[in-house]
């Protein structure tokens, strides 16, 4: 009998585990490029949905599920491992594609959402969950930014494919044939190749100070007010995913008002995540030498610039080029987040942490396809696209007075470091 591997911390001691994650991660984002182009046309043109705030409710549906599937996969994996979520994860996601081509009204295309919610809550929180406990403490920020650049670069190519495939055959059903091969794909590498990772994280914890492990309650608490540097990752993550709910639900309907065809909204639908993606393999291991809170603060305002230059711009060329400002303003903060959480949480606990503030950051879509809804209906496509440009302003101005420095070579002692791990 063949007795199992030691385990190890350390990208290097785990690399074939981690690369098979980065895979994974790949699978899930391309689940969710599936729509990123073709499904905010759909609601005009085959289902005769007028108001953008009704047109929005697929995004409104996939962030709710998404941000309340996060939360419970954390602490589920803490509970039950982290494949088992992982695999239970796909299962959900296997339906997505047919019901979108199969889709007789729009409702249906809502409760699709609702399970790719689930599927991108429970999958994509639960590889980033396991790579953090591969790694360990070190190069902790290049990890996430390898698992950010799958999983939107990913999502990038898909969009833009989906625009290709719809200019070409219709905005159904080829477009969304890829969806079907993602999601056996995910599935199969998840059930036969992917290994339990919870012994990594309960290794890491052998060299902290043990206290109590926080409720779900307190871990919920911590991240929305009352520990500075999880409340403002958690409100920072919000404001970055409510810009994205805007880029998916609105910038489609923007393009196409202004004459732009099928193809070219597919180009801008790709270059923005492709950005954001690409450099995160920089931003993230950037993070491990500079610190992260410089980079969330700075990457917010770059958003904020980005979207105004969208507002106030128009054409091809310059709204290419406001799109690729706001990827990399995306690139500074999206890894980076998910690095400060891993910072300040206990490893006993830290899957309920990165749960938790995936749950407020994931909120961001529910939040910004209402908002941008309303604001689109009261104030125009150019008006709703400013004024999320505002409330990104202040998003980046609050990070900048009130987070704490978080990366353990850079922080300097806090009285409260013991209670948080």
């Amino acid at each position: 009998m063949i007795s199992p591997a030691p385990v190890a911390l350390g990208l290097r001691a785990n690399w074939r585990q981690f690369w098979l994650l980065v895979l994974v991660t790949a699978f899930v984002g391309s689940m969710a490029g599936l729509e990123r182009t073709v499904l905010p046309l759909l609601a005009e043109a085959e289902f005769g949905v007028a108001s953008r705030s009704v047109a929005l409710s697929f995004i409104v549906t996939f962030g709710a599920a998404k941000a309340l599937t996060n939360f419970f996969a954390g602490r589920l994996s803490d509970r039950w491992g982290r494949k088992h979520i992982l695999v239970l994860g796909w299962l959900f996601g296997l339906p997505v594609p047919f019901l979108l081509i199969l889709a007789p009204s729009w409702s249906w295309i809502v409760f699709a959402n609702i399970l790719l919610g689930i599927n991108q809550g429970l999958a994509w929180s639960t590889a980033v969950i396991m790579k953090i406990d591969l790694v360990g403490p070190e190069k902790r920020g290049l990890a996430m930014g390898l698992n950010e650049f799958a999983g939107y670069l990913a999502l990038a190519a898909t969009a833009l494919v989906t625009g290709y495939v719809a200019h070409a055959y219709g905005l159904r059903p080829a477009p969304f044939y890829l969806g079907i091969g993602c999601a056996a794909a995910g599935l199969a590498i998840s059930l036969l190749l992917v290994r339990e990772t919870r012994h990594h994280a309960e290794l890491e914890a052998r060299g902290f100070t043990k206290g109590p492990t926080p409720t779900t309650g307190e871990v919920l608490i911590r991240s929305a007010w009352r520990d500075p540097a999880l409340s403002t990752a958690s409100q920072a993550g919000l404001v970055n995913n409510l810009n994205d709910g805007l880029a998916w639900g609105l910038f489609p309907l923007y393009f196409a008002a202004a004459g732009l065809d099928l193809a070219r909204i597919g180009v801008l639908g790709f270059i923005y995540p492709a950005v954001w993606a690409v450099l995160q393999l920089g931003t993230g291991a950037l993070s491990d030498r500079w610190g992260r809170k410089r980079l969330i603060a700075g990457g917010m305002l770059v958003q904020a610039a980005a979207l105004a230059g969208m507002a106030l711009l128009h054409g091809f060329w310059p709204w290419m080029g406001a799109a690729a400002l706001l990827g990399a303003g995306t690139a500074m903060v999206y890894p980076t987040l998910l690095a400060a959480v891993g910072d300040v949480a206990h490893p006993s606990w830290r899957a309920s942490a990165v749960g938790a503030y995936r749950f407020w950051r994931d909120a961001g879509y529910a939040v910004g396809a209402l908002l941008a809804g309303v604001l689109a209906d009261l104030l125009g496509l150019p008006g709703a696209i400013g004024g999320i440009a505002l409330l990104t302003f202040l998003s980046g101005l609050l990070v900048a007075v009130r987070m704490p420095e978080t990366l353990p070579a850079r922080r300097s002692p806090r009285p409260e470091a013991s209670s948080i791990g």
